[in-house]
């Protein structure tokens, strides 16, 4: 087992420590592509912030021009432009956030898949202060509850890790980088 992992699978950020361990312009930082899923307020965004800081290549999905029809009930990724992406990226690594009914057609395109995970009170907290309007209202509110207990399941049974969101966004940042680093020496 490696340092920082539970027997169960999940990661403790804390004992992963929270220092970045190499740059995307560091030419001895291999290829690799990491998704972040999980449901509404686990953390992806900020996470996902943290890791651009950090100098690595990110991309959320929630942005326009990811999702095929961004009024649909549930939303799709455009995969022709998620395997562009993908099939393009030839240095570094790239860290991909995004939670659609459809990720799973892609998955074996991922060096990793990361599911990020919190309690519902905590997400249920983080959506009520975040700017991204959904989960402001009671309706939403109820929709997150019940996607959290209908989908999160098959996020994990589809997902290589699984992170708790409740540490510092510096700590999981850090352990998604060390899962990077891992995912390429597994894979090469």
């Amino acid at each position: 087992m490696e340092a920082g992992q539970s027997d169960a699978g999940m990661l403790d950020c804390e004992a992963m420590g929270s220092g970045s361990l190499l740059a995307d312009g560091d030419p001895a930082l291999p290829r690799c592509v990491v998704l972040i899923t999980g449901m509404s307020g686990t953390g992806k965004s900020s996470v996902l912030a943290e890791l651009g800081r950090r100098g690595h290549r990110v991309v959320d999905t929630d942005e326009p021009g990811w999702i095929l029809d961004p009024q649909a009930t549930e939303p799709l990724w455009d995969l022709q432009r998620i395997r562009g992406l993908l099939g393009q990226h030839r240095a570094g690594w790239l860290f991909v956030a995004g939670c659609v009914a459809n990720q799973g057609a892609v998955y074996d395109r991922f060096d990793a898949v990361v599911l990020l995970s919190a309690p519902l009170d905590t997400l249920l907290e983080r959506v009520a202060h975040r700017a991204n309007p959904f989960g402001a209202t009671p309706q939403d509110q109820a929709k997150i509850a019940s996607d959290l207990a209908a989908y999160e399941p098959l996020l994990r049974a589809g997902a290589d890790h699984e992170i708790v969101t409740t540490a510092a966004v510096t700590d999981v940042a850090a352990a998604l980088e060390g899962l990077a680093a891992t995912a390429h020496r597994i894979r090469s």
